[in-house]
This record gives structure tokens, C-alpha cells and sequence, in this order.
């Protein structure tokens, strides 16, 4: 009703009556100046808010607009001193006065009413007048706040007024439809919250907390900046806003909050009243250790000095406009007098408080008549070292001024007037500024460029600062780093050398993870039920690795490598076969070598008891060549043992079949050697003469041959070549032989089988023999050790893994043919050497004439 109320107001005053009276209360400027065109400034001198409820103390009380804003005062005057130095300039609006009024009013109701008093255009003398011609402001300056700028300037936008902030950041008054008349001088908070996301993952700070106060221009700032954070990466435990005028309870429920949680890190998107609130209660519950993030409402507010948790908040760091110097401002602030503005209350008010006096001669204090000077007084007011959105001030009226300008002259005036004809002064009017306003491009006297977007916002330019003390009562700020939007992708963040100050002094970077960073080696698990930030750090499985820190994924090594026990990288696969650097390859080398010792000892005694009835009871050529080839058999193993070559790989397996043929065969010959022998002790009996020393060689040698042929087609067709087996096992690679021919190979094994078989059953015929002719049955016992091996070898062969294989042919080589060895020879060696009264043509035959007989 009242937004209706006032709108109506402004209509009927409007309206062409030779006669206006104003409606309702009259709003009076706090300082003014008459010029042809006036420009309108809003600003709130005091802070607070009349007739609401301050309930951030325990007992609720209403307190009016009471405390001084400084900074508020001095951007007033500088919209003063910029106007008096357009008025002073010839190159621009040459013979043309510009006017000022300027409204102080604290409370979104009282700034409304303030703006609408600009809009109306009356002054206060026209009460029943002619007023044919009000005097409507050009433009408006002002307000500072987000959210009184966005309840007047849709109004305002209707009436075609252009609304120039130096302060209002929030995003949402860039939409042209809802604010068509508003532009700005400072960035939007879109820019501000995308730049602060960028520094939170710079200093790498996942894990924040983010706080607003709560109103549009804290929840459309802290809503940009938790969607941007998200985009880099960046989590947030929580996310709280509270008001300067809510309940006490509910900053006790955030400083909970704060207190429990595990981020150390705090983005603070609010205004100086609700930060100031904050960390008042902060200090009351002695919490430290954090590390504030600001917005550019309060990062640089030296009230910030004047609260008792000030001391919390060095080592904060915030984006603000960059800043910049204004030649002669210092000088104009010295000349502020109340004599200037009689009417003021403020200034009176400022000047009694600055300098401690009355300006009442009857009141009971130190008297003073506004002959004291500003040069001896250092406060915020007259401080310039810090002019970042005083200069917004001075650009928003420099841009009014060469809007202005443009109307005035004949080559701009094209795009608004249609008969280009240069405008005159009386004829320009609100809107014809703000069209203007759109095309505006100046450079200041102080070189900065400025311009306008499409949605009235200007460049994206900011500072990097860090509070890094407080000094008689004024924060001292450093810059540490850049921001502009303007430039590339991944440029738009920079920092220069300037040493930072962190929390409450420190000078280590703090740390602000929910989960600390995984190491190469291992992987991120996000924990359930929490944000991606929160996780677990799980090791990569074997053959997998991640080289960098919290990888997300694991990477598979290639096939021929493997992880290392850190899991970072990928690594040669150790290559294993049965080499003689193991023990087992070394004890069987052994049993091989021993081997060959017996059997050599056994045939140096067998020669040299050559001519010994017992050697030559059986066909000792025989014996020698079966000796011969146990040798063979027991250095082939040794073929077995070492890397897998391509000669290698052919050579076991032939030299294994071969040599065991040529054994099997010797003793298949033997063992027809006693059966042809018992045969012809019959009488009638010419068996011998068909299987003489010539028939048992050839038989031999046909069996030997046969397997000779079978080896040379398989190596002909499909050799045994070395490979690389890297299924069995992942983390290795095992070097063996393949076989090839899987049919070469059985049928190797299935001759030397078919020959064992025969031999045992031959000698198991022969079993009955005289007892004094027993080779027979120490053939049958050698039969049977040699087939009890290569049977359970089969089973063996086909379920050892990788190098085993090896490990199970050699233990079948070397038990079967210690088994041929012992069983056949190691009697007679005993005869020979122990029992030489058995040695003698006529114990061997002994037994034999007696049975014929």
C-alpha cells in the first residue's frame, strides 16, 4: 500500500496543474545545491534501523539510526567534489551548472520515500506554486545496499531515471526486464562469487562453510558462489544465513554450527552489521583457528576495528574494486564546514562527534562555532588511502556528466533525436540519460576506462586483499592478488609476492579438507551418505596404479608390467623360470650330477670286472650301452634347468625321448636277453640263434629310431619354442618352454610308455627263472618304479604351475632313472664287490643244471 501510495504521488504531481501542493509528509534533502540539472544521491549516513528490533541481545530493544557511518559521509562528498569539478571544467559540459541533492535515510521505507521526493522534483519552496516545469533529477547516485537499491530502482525504471550504484553488487539487478533504467559502477556479485570460488580452490580449500546474511543480496551471492565452488571441485559443509534483526537464538544456532563442524575455512557473503554480529558472539565463545573469506560489503569496512572480536578476523581475504587515488579530494574534505549546509543535522551532528563539542553554547559541554579544521583529524572520513568505492562515486557522476554531454552535442544527438538537431538544455529529459548511458565509453582523469554492458554493469576487475593488522583503530589491507574477468580462461586469477597473513596471524597457508589429499598409490572412495570431498583413500589393487595425488580411478598396468609395492607406477613384470639360483634347481642339479657320478662308478666296475661271469651272464654290450644312456638320461635333465632359448627348448624334450627310448630299449633288450637265454637250456631249443648280439643291437637301434623320426616330424611341424606366460600368474611373467605340438609331445611320452609297458610284461613272464639267473626280477622291480613314476607324473604335470612343470619332469627323469640304475645294477655291483664267491661260472650256472636236469 505504501509503494501504491507513493506511486500515485509522484503521478499527480506530474500531472500539468497550474497549481501542485505536495502530498503528505515533505522529505527534505541533507544537503543540496542548486544548479540547470540536479543529479540525486541516496546514501545512510547513520546505520540501523528505526523502530525494528535488534535481537542480537538477549533482551530485544528498539534502537534508531544512531551510529555514524564515515564512509558513507565520504562518498556523498565525493559525489559533491565530482559535480564541483565538472562544474569547473571547460571540455566538458561547457557553461552548464550541474545541481545536487542529497538524501540521508536509514531503513529500506525511508530510502523509498527519500528516492521518491528525488523523483517528484519539488523543492522545498513550492508549496502552491506554478509548477508547470518540476525539476526531476537527471539521474540518481546511490544506494550502497543490494536490497533498498532493488526496492526503489524498479520503480524508478518505470519512470525512465537512470540509477547509477557504486555498491550494489547483487546479480539478480542485472536483469534488464525487472531494473531497465539501473546500471552500476562496481561489478556484479556473479563476477565477485565465480572469483571467489577460483581463490577457495587455489589455496585448496575443499572443504568450507559459507554464511550470508540474510537478503537478496546474500542468498543470490552465496547461491552463486556454492554453484561455482561446486563447478571447481569445492564441497561445503554448510550453508547458513541469519538478519542484523533476527532472534538471538538463531546466531547461536549458527556459532554452533561453526563450532562442530571441520572446516576451517568460512566464506562470509554479508554486510558489515552481520559480520561485525558474527564474530562478536565468535569471540564471546572463544572460537579460533578460522580463516574468514569476505565479500567486498564488508572486507574493507574499518568499523571492522571498532568491535571487540576484531582480532579474529586478520588474515581475512576478500575481492574488492581496485583502488585508486582522486587528485584534490583530500583538499575538499578539509573545506567541510557546517556553515556549507546550515539546514544539515548530520553535518552538525558529525561535527560535534568528531570534535568532541557542542555547537549549543547551552549545553554543558565544550563549546566550538565551526571554526575547527579537518586536517587535524585522522578518521575514516579523512583518510584517503583507501578510495576504492568513493571512486565509484566520482565515475557514476562523470558517466551522468558525459551522458549529458552527448545529448548536447549535434554528432551524438543522431541516435536520439531524429531531425539530429543538437538537443538544447531544457529539452533533455531522464530518459534521454539513460538511453545515453548506454553508449557511454570515457576515461577518467585519473585513466580508468569506463563503460557500460548490456545489463548496465561495468568490467570485472578486482583486488585481492588480505587484512593483515588493525592500527589506531583502522584495518590495514594488503594486495595480494588480481582478478579480471576480461582476460582468457584460466588467466583471469593471478597473485603477485606480497607476503600473506593467514588466521589470526599465522603465516602458514591454512588447511580446509574434509578428507586429506590421497597419495599416488591409491584411489578416492567417496563415503556414503556425505559429499564427493569426504572420502576414503583405498589402495589401487595389483596391476593397477594412480601416479598422481587423489586420483580418482586406478590405472591397469600394460600387459608385460606391474604395480610396484607403492602402487605409483608400473613396473617390469619379474620374469621367472627354474634357474639354478633357487635351491630346488640347485638340489636337483645336484641329484642330476650325483646321478651321473653312480652310474659312471658303475660302469668303470663293470669294466673292470668285464670279463666276470656276471657281466658276462647277460649281454654286457648291452649293460655298457644301458649305462650309456642313463648318463644321457641324467644330464638331460639338467637341459631343464636355466632360461628358456629356442636350442634349449628343442633340446630337452628330444634329448628326454630319445635317451629314454634308448634306456627302455636296452632294457626291453635284456629282458629278451633272459628270455631267449632260459629258451635255449631246453633241449631241442635254437632260439639264440635269431636273437643274437647283432639282432639285439638292431633292436635297439629300430627302437630308437622310431622315436628318433617322431622327434624330428614334431620339430619339423611345431617345435617347442620359449613363451612368456603371463596368465598363470599377473604379477609375473613365467618364462617356459611351450611344447609346441601338445600330439608331439604325448606321443614322445606314449612310445617311451608303450616301451616301459612292454618291458614290464616281458620281465613279470620271466619272473619264475632260476633263481640264480634273477636279472629278471630286478628288471620287473625297475619296470614297475619307472611306470609307478611316469603314471603319477601325468596328474603332476597337467596341475603344476608355471615353473613346477619343469620341476615335475625333472623329478620323473631322475626317479625313474635312479630306479633303472639301482634296481638293475646295484646287485650286481654288491656280487662284484661284496660277494665275489658268487661271481663264478659256476654259481650262475649252478642253479640251472640243476633245474634242467
Amino acid at each position: 500500500m505504501l509503494m501504491l501510495l507513493l506511486l500515485l504521488m509522484v503521478l499527480k504531481t506530474q500531472a500539468e496543474k497550474p497549481d501542485c501542493t505536495p502530498q503528505g509528509h515533505r522529505v527534505l534533502p541533507e544537503m543540496e545545491k542548486d544548479g540547470d540539472l540536479i543529479i540525486g544521491g541516496v546514501f545512510s549516513f547513520r546505520t540501523g534501523q528505526n523502530g525494528y528490533t535488534d535481537s542480537f541481545t538477549k533482551l530485544p530493544e528498539i534502537r534508531p539510526c544512531k551510529d555514524f557511518s564515515f564512509r558513507e559521509f565520504k562518498f556523498a562528498h565525493t559525489l559533491m567534489f565530482a559535480i564541483d569539478e565538472i562544474n569547473r571544467r571547460t571540455d566538458i559540459l561547457p557553461g552548464i551548472k550541474l545541481g545536487y541533492k542529497i538524501y540521508n535515510d536509514c531503513g529500506s521505507t525511508d530510502i523509498l520515500r527519500a528516492v521518491m521526493a528525488l523523483v517528484n522534483g519539488l523543492d522545498r519552496s513550492e508549496t502552491g506554486a506554478n509548477c508547470t516545469k518540476p525539476r526531476t533529477v537527471q539521474a540518481i547516485i546511490g544506494h550502497s545496499g543490494s536490497t533498498p537499491t532493488m526496492s526503489f530502482a524498479k520503480i524508478v525504471g518505470r519512470f525512465h531515471i537512470p540509477v547509477i550504484s557504486h555498491f550494489a553488487t547483487c546479480a539478480c539487478l542485472s536483469n534488464r526486464k525487472e531494473y531497465p533504467s539501473f546500471f552500476r559502477t562496481i561489478p556484479s556479485d556473479y563476477y565477485q562469487s565465480r572469483a571467489l570460488a577460483q581463490l577457495v580452490r587455489h589455496f585448496g580449500w575443499m572443504w568450507v562453510g559459507a554464511l550470508s546474511n540474510k537478503n537478496d543480496y546474500g542468498i543470490n551471492g552465496i547461491t552463486t558462489f556454492i554453484k561455482a565452488a561446486n563447478e571447481e571441485g569445492v564441497c561445503i559443509e554448510y550453508s547458513e544465513a541469519f538478519e542484523s534483526t533476527g532472534p538471538y537464538q538463531e546466531i547461536i544456532r549458527i556459532v554452533n554450527v561453526i563450532r562442530t563442524s571441520t572446516s576451517k575455512v568460512i566464506m562470509a557473503f554479508m554486510s558489515h552489521r552481520e559480520i561485525k554480529i558474527l564474530v562478536d558472539e565468535i569471540y564471546r565463545q572463544n572460537i579460533t583457528g578460522l580463516q574468514w573469506i569476505g565479500s567486498d560489503a564488508w572486507i574493507t569496512d574499518d568499523s571492522l576495528a571498532d568491535i571487540s572480536g576484531h582480532t579474529l578476523l586478520i588474515g581475512s581475504i576478500g575481492f574488492t574494486v581496485r583502488n585508486a587515488q582522486i587528485p584534490g579530494l583530500d583538499l575538499f574534505l578539509h573545506e567541510v564546514n557546517p556553515s556549507q549546509f546550515p539546514n544539515s543535522i548530520f553535518l552538525k551532528d558529525f561535527w560535534e562527534y568528531v570534535f568532541d563539542c557542542s555547537l549549543n553554547p547551552s549545553e554543558k559541554r565544550n563549546t566550538c562555532n565551526g571554526s575547527e579544521n579537518l586536517r587535524d583529524v585522522q578518521n575514516s572520513f579523512t583518510d584517503l588511502t583507501d578510495l576504492r568505492f568513493s571512486n565509484n562515486i566520482y565515475k557514476a557522476v562523470y558517466a551522468v556528466a558525459h551522458a549529458i554531454n552527448n545529448l548536447l552535442s549535434c554528432e551524438q544527438n543522431k541516435s536520439f533525436n531524429s531531425n539530429s538537431t543538437c538537443l538544447k538544455l531544457v529539452e533533455i529529459k531522464a530518459w534521454q540519460v539513460l538511453n545515453s548511458l548506454q553508449s557511454i565509453n570515457f576515461t577518467t582523469p585519473g585513466g580508468e576506462n569506463v563503460f557500460f554492458d548490456n545489463n548496465g554493469d561495468s568490467p570485472a576487475r578486482y583486488e585481492l586483499i588480505n587484512l593483515q593488522s588493525v592500527n589506531r583503530g583502522k584495518m590495514k589491507v594488503e594486495t595480494i592478488g588480481y582478478y579480471d574477468a576480461s582476460l582468457p580462461k584460466g588467466q583471469h586469477f593471478s597473485m603477485n609476492n606480497v607476503q600473506v597473513v593467514w588466521r589470526e596471524g599465522r603465516h602458514l597457508v591454512p588447511v580446509s579438507v574434509c578428507s586429506e589429499s590421497c597419495p599416488p598409490g591409491t584411489r578416492k572412495a567417496v563415503q556414503k551418505g556425505k559429499p564427493v570431498c569426504c572420502y576414503d583413500c583405498i589402495p589401487c589393487p595389483p596391476g593397477e596404479i594412480s601416479n598422481s595425488t587423489d586420483s580418482i580411478n586406478c590405472l591397469k598396468c600394460p600387459v608385460a608390467q606391474w604395480s610396484n609395492t607403492r602402487g605409483d607406477a608400473c613396473i617390469p613384470k619379474e620374469i621367472e623360470f627354474f634357474s639354478y639360483d633357487e635351491i630346488m634347481g640347485i638340489l636337483l642339479a645336484l641329484f642330476s650330477l650325483v646321478g651321473v657320478f653312480f652310474t659312471l662308478l658303475i660302469m668303470l666296475i663293470f669294466y673292470m670286472y668285464r670279463n666276470t661271469p656276471i657281466v658276462r651272464a647277460n649281454n654286457s654290450e648291452l649293460s655298457f650301452l644301458l649305462l650309456f644312456s642313463l648318463t644321457l638320461c641324467f644330464l638331460c635333465s639338467l637341459t631343464f634347468i636355466g632360461q628358456p632359448t629356442e636350442w634349449s627348448c628343442m633340446l630337452r624334450h628330444t634329448a628326454f625321448g630319445i635317451t629314454f627310448v634308448l634306456c627302455i630299449s636296452c632294457v626291453l633288450g635284456k629282458t629278451i636277453v633272459v628270455l631267449m637265454a632260459f629258451k635255449a637250456t631246453l633241449p631241442g631249443s635254437n632260439v639264440m640263434k635269431w636273437f643274437g648280439p647283432v639282432q639285439q643291437r638292431l633292436c635297439v637301434l629300430t627302437f630308437a629310431l622310431i622315436q628318433v623320426l617322431i622327434c624330428a616330424i614334431w620339430l619339423i611341424l611345431s617345435p617347442p619354442f620359449p613363451f612368456m606366460n603371463m596368465v598363470l600368474y599377473q604379477e609375473k611373467i613365467i618364462l617356459e618352454c611351450s611344447l609346441g605340438s601338445a600330439i608331439g609331445f604325448w606321443t614322445v611320452l606314449g612310445y617311451i610308455g608303450l616301451l616301459a609297458v612292454l618291458c614290464f610284461v616281458l620281465a613279470f613272464l620271466a619272473r619264475k627263472l632260476p633263481d640264480n639267473f634273477n636279472e629278471a626280477k630286478f628288471i620287473t622291480f625297475s619296470m614297475l618304479i619307472f611306470c609307478a613314476v611316469w603314471i603319477t607324473f601325468i596328474p603332476a604335470y597337467v596341475s603344476s604351475p608355471g615353473k613346477f612343470i619343469v620341476a615335475v619332469e625333472i623329478f620323473a627323469i631322475l626317479g625313474s632313472s635312479f630306479g633303472l640304475l639301482f634296481c638293475i645294477f646295484l646287485p650286481k655291483c654288491y656280487v662284484i664287490l661284496l660277494r665275489p664267491e658268487m661271481n663264478t661260472k659256476k654259481h650262475v650256472t649252478a642253479k640251472l643244471s640243476n633245474d634242467s636236469h
